[in-house]
């Protein structure tokens, strides 16, 4: 609950950060009339307005589950971080419109230097606060926080792309390269955004995260007891910070149900020690059968009807599938 806090807290301050960091933009674009600063200044409405249901998004996800959200309420986590990228993805499309328009208008940028030392100022400050946001999202596993982070130090490159097609413009005097840096650093800033949106969607369908499932699978095959025969159907659903985790796991069919239970235990323990992250299991205990013996590697079994012959290793190629596993050389189906 203390990192929940902190993340909050951080979130604020990013926040009112990105209040203070938008007024400067807009100041930036006021001087030097540059429409490339003027998109710079637009995306900085979303990130304010982001940030703002970000902040929202973390205190409702650190609300305790209940009887009408029983799996807490971590699933607006993806929705703040979709709302985000859809809002990156628009200010991407206006800006674009923006400059067409200018390069038909003929704008004048002037008094470049002031403007790019004031953007450039504004870049940094993103830089900063976004290796925060992504450091401390990664930590606590918070797709909002981590989103937000990318988002900021998109835009600090984007700043930095910016100040430098400013330098040119003051060095060439070409007046129309204002518009085409403002065009490439829209279709930049909408790419980002529906990335942002196609990860979000996948959270929100229970997408699985094979990168997470793969840590999780290696961690349970790394420290696996002779007793957990198999394990196969292994499905994992990510609500905000928390994984939900249910599987099939194949036990000596003689154990008694507490002896199941303590086992299942274990495992669960192992997970949530050694994954630095909140898991919840659902567990189906599976008797064993007579194939699960060439693959069972309890020597003291008293009912084994066959030899062991391979251990069979944990990993995604073979826990995802809903079936019992056998030795492919052992004569038995798998």
């Amino acid at each position: 609950m203390d990192a929940t806090r902190n993340n909050i807290r951080t979130q604020a301050w990013v926040l009112a950060a990105g209040a203070v960091l938008m007024t400067l933009k807009f100041l930036g674009w006021r001087i030097t009339h540059s429409n490339a600063v003027l998109s710079d200044a637009l995306e900085s409405i979303v990130n304010v307005t982001a940030g703002g249901f970000a902040l929202y998004s973390l205190v409702l996800a650190a609300k305790p589950r209940d009887k009408d959200h029983p799996y807490g309420h971590g699933k607006v986590e993806f929705i703040s971080a979709a709302l985000e990228g859809g809002m990156v993805a628009m200010a991407g499309l206006l800006i674009i419109y923006r400059a067409v328009e200018a390069l038909f208008s003929g704008i004048e940028v002037h008094r470049i230097g002031l403007g790019a030392a004031l953007i450039a100022a504004t870049g940094a400050a993103n830089l900063l606060m976004g290796l925060l946001l992504r450091s401390k999202g990664r930590k606590s596993h918070s797709l909002t926080m981590e989103a937000g982070g990318m988002h900021l130090l998109s835009d600090a490159w984007t700043t930095a792309a910016l100040v430098a097609g400013l330098l040119a413009i003051h060095f060439t005097g070409l007046q129309w390269l204002d518009s085409v840096f403002a065009i490439a650093f829209a279709l930049l800033i909408s790419w980002q955004g529906l990335r942002m949106v196609r990860r979000s969607i996948g959270g929100i369908m229970d997408e699985t995260d094979m990168a997470v499932a793969g840590d999780l699978v290696s961690i349970i095959d790394a420290h696996r007891n002779p007793a957990w025969i198999d394990m196969h159907n292994f499905r994992v659903i990510k609500y905000g910070s928390t994984l939900h985790i249910d599987c099939h796991v194949t036990l000596p069919w003689y154990f008694t149900v507490e002896a199941g239970h303590a086992e299942i235990s274990k495992l669960a323990d192992l997970v949530n020690t050694d994954s630095g992250r909140e898991v919840e299991f659902f567990i189906h205990m599976d008797p064993c059968i007579p194939r699960s013996c060439t693959v069972c590697q309890l020597t003291d079994c008293p009912v084994r009807q066959a030899p062991f012959v391979q251990r069979i290793p944990w990993t995604l190629a073979t826990v995802l599938a809903d079936r019992k596993h056998s030795a492919p050389d052992a004569g038995q189906p798998g």
